[in-house]
């Protein structure tokens, strides 16, 4: 197939494009090169990218393609916070334009990244599908507008798919450390605190990176009606964890670390939810998942080992998603609708 990933350059997408090569499908890109110098570990050859504004995509852009994975997005709940309103164009109304455009354009598949956090404060035991949305966030109620948006989008022709995204982790060549367990693994390898901001207490489902990577191949290759207008959570029931708990999976891999908790105050993260992913087991029962939280700590710390990565390091913005836009925002890089302000700014002709 021919794939359009958008947001390829990001935390996921500089994942996802070389794993869908490896798969034998030709991989295109599109990203705004927010994050373009964060470089962690080398990138492997894949997908061809192009620096390009979302908001700025053409129907004729996206001709000729089988599918459009839609990863872009202003992606965390801090950051979404920064400006709401341009988190809702954003995520929101510049993904339903992208759909519009993808089906004007004959595209046929149409993969949304969406996210867990939409469950908010969940008061189920386990979430499925079909439970209450309660999003907490900007960020998650952009997703939920979205998804919205997309289904009623759905046709013979047109067939959007909305992947509901465990929190993931992971090594990747654009990584984040602002994500629950590469933060916490970071914190116990650069200063032997595995710092936490909360009780302990949220509930969190956990995925890693290549493991999102597979199920979002198993989307792409279904059979249409399997996945056509579907929300799917994507992750796996055992991988439901409590932050706490979290915590002291790193504090086994990290042995000279020590839990410290910042702020113990429950009402600090009212964000929990438990989430079954039975859909999915379901649609793809021979879809494996080949990580789980153990094997991919080794792995991040393996990654810290090899690049000598300091507190220095893993405190600084390239791999924070706030951080890094406020540092373009106040050196007059980005304008205040993110938008590269002038063509010297601009990461275009950046390899």
């Amino acid at each position: 197939m021919r794939v359009l990933i958008t947001g390829s350059d990001g935390y996921i997408g500089s994942v996802l494009g070389p794993f869908l090569v490896e798969h034998g499908h030709t991989v295109a890109g599109f990203d705004a090169g927010y994050f373009s110098q964060a470089l962690f570990v080398p990138q492997p050859p894949g997908s061809l990218l192009r620096r390009s504004d979302l908001r700025d995509v053409r129907a004729e852009d996206l001709a000729g393609f089988d599918a459009v994975v839609h990863l872009a997005a202003l992606s965390n709940d801090p950051l979404g916070q920064l400006d709401p309103q341009l988190t809702y164009d954003l995520n929101y109304r510049a993904t339903v334009r992208l759909a519009e455009l993808a089906k004007q354009a004959g595209v046929g598949r149409f993969l949304f990244s969406s996210s867990c956090s939409m469950y908010g404060s969940a008061t189920q035991e386990m979430v499925v599908e079909t439970d209450e949305l309660r999003p907490l966030t900007a960020y998650a109620s952009s997703k939920v507008s979205a998804e919205r948006e997309l289904s009623a989008l759905a046709d013979q022709g047109f067939a959007p798919t909305s992947l509901r995204n465990a929190t993931v982790y992971g090594v990747s060549p654009r990584m984040r450390f602002d994500l629950v367990l590469n933060n916490l693994a970071g914190w116990a390898y650069t200063t032997g605190r595995i710092v936490i901001q909360s009780d302990g207490t949220p509930w969190r489902p956990l995925l890693h990176v290549r493991d999102l990577s597979a199920a979002f191949l198993a989307v792409l290759e279904a059979p249409r009606e399997t996945v056509a207008n579907q929300a799917i959570n994507v992750g796996r029931d055992g991988d439901n964890y409590q932050v706490r708990d979290l915590a002291a999976a790193v504090g086994r891999e990290f042995r000279d670390s020590v839990v410290v908790y910042e702020n113990r105050s429950a009402a600090s993260d009212p964000r929990s939810y438990r989430v079954s992913f039975g859909k999915l087991r379901s649609a793809f029962p021979d879809l494996r998942f080949e990580w789980d939280v153990a094997k991919g700590l080794r792995e991040l710390h393996l990654a810290f080992q090899q690049q000598g990565v300091t507190a220095e390091r893993f405190q600084h913005r390239d791999f924070y998603r706030l951080r890094q836009i406020q540092h373009l925002l106040e050196t007059g890089a980005l304008d205040r609708q993110l938008r590269w302000a002038a063509a010297s700014a601009s990461p275009a002709n950046l390899p």
